[in-house]
């Protein structure tokens, strides 16, 4: 043995057993990590290896793409998604003018216009319904409430400025409404949820709402009465709405239902009082389907599919559905399309049986025509 310089032969001992256990302890420590990433299929980003997919845009989806991302690595540990609910125009933008992102999550397709420019390059899928609540709180009032479109269009133009307003006892006379002054909140972003919101009055009361306040991002009428507020994303008007004892609110219904907020009854174009479920989105979508106004590819321009859904016919169907759209491109770097199509497969198939509250499932014939991607994407 050899003898360490100042160190007699109990001390040596004493220093390897301390070594020896050093050493068993970090390998163990080693063992428990590799342990834990095989179990749960994945590690910190910066432990895992692997394709990465980036993606972008609306809020109004965030909560079910965060729920797709969990299991769909679970199934794929070697792609790690990663999504920032940036809103739909942001999203667009990064996808398609700054190249940031592989895809992009949009509430409103592209344009006729945004088609043309980049037809044959851009794939778009419909990938989960989803409905707009009106929210509200009354003072003194938690019963239910109904509203039509020309009344929300009025209090968003400022003209109905207080809750016994006579339009909205009207449509609720076992109501005791209280003289009560509104604050209306909306979008401050470039907002999908905003453009399918504003579109929805235009079509229900084009008298009170013209269509040169209809887009993502608009000058509202009601800020001029200082009874206007603006909250960034679904999650801030969510927050913002909390805070206030009087007010309207329109907001993707996932956030209402996780808020408990109280949801008011709107008039669909039968003149039927609706409240947003499950039911009523699928009535909507049913109904345009059946009625042939929905395109049969991805590569197809799909800009006219929000008006064959909001403020659909059919006497259950909630007029403020909508879809979120996944854009992705039709070319990738080889491992990158493979991985694009691994999760566009993924989303249209396990995924629809994966479905957050607050949102419904797209149609078989929708989970049909989004496969045909698979097909079209390619790799370079």
């Amino acid at each position: 043995m050899v003898k360490l310089r100042g160190i007699g032969i109990v001390g040596e001992q004493a220093l390897m057993l301390v070594l020896f256990i050093v050493i068993g302890l970090l390998l163990i420590d080693i063992v428990l990590q590799v342990v834990c990433c095989i179990y749960s299929g994945r590690g910190s980003v910066e432990q895992r290896q692997g394709i990465r997919l980036a993606g972008s845009g609306s809020t109004f989806i965030y909560p079910q793409m965060q729920e797709w991302i969990k299991d769909f690595e679970r199934m794929y540990p070697d792609i790690l998604v990663t999504y920032n609910p940036t809103g739909s125009g942001t999203g667009q933008a990064q996808l398609l003018r700054e190249k940031v992102v592989d895809f992009a999550c949009s509430d409103p397709p592209l344009t006729k216009e945004q088609y043309q420019q980049y037809k044959g390059e851009i794939l778009q899928m419909p990938i989960i319904v989803g409905a707009i609540a009106i929210v509200y709180k009354i003072p003194g009032y938690d019963g239910p409430l109904n509203l039509t479109g020309e009344v929300i269009a009025k209090i968003y133009r400022g003209s109905i400025k207080y809750w016994d307003d006579d339009a909205i006892k009207s449509l609720n006379p076992k109501a005791n409404l209280p003289h009560a002054e509104i604050k209306v909140i909306h979008r401050s972003d470039s907002s999908g949820t905003t453009a399918v919101f504003t579109f929805f009055l235009h079509k229900a009361a084009p008298d009170v709402w013209p269509s040169s306040l209809v887009g993502k991002a608009i000058e509202w009428p009601v800020d001029a009465t200082g009874r206007g507020l603006g909250a960034k994303g679904n999650q801030g008007v969510a927050e913002y709405f909390k805070e206030l004892d009087s007010a309207i609110a329109y907001v993707e219904l996932g956030y209402a239902l996780e808020n408990n907020f109280s949801i008011a009854a709107v008039m669909n174009r039968e003149g039927v009082f609706v409240e947003p479920t499950v039911k009523s989105m699928q009535a909507a979508i049913s109904s345009a389907i059946k009625a042939g106004l929905l395109p049969r590819s991805p590569l197809a321009d799909w800009s006219g599919a929000l008006d064959a859904i909001v403020y659909a016919p059919g006497k259950d169907s909630y007029p403020l559905v909508s879809f979120t759209f996944m854009i992705v491109w039709a070319e990738y770097p080889a491992q990158k399309a493979e991985a694009i199509k691994k999760f566009i497969e993924y989303i249209n198939t396990v995924g629809q049986h994966q479905i957050v509250e607050g949102y419904a499932p797209i149609p078989t014939e929708l989970q049909e025509i989004n496969l045909k991607a698979l097909d079209i994407i390619r790799g370079r």
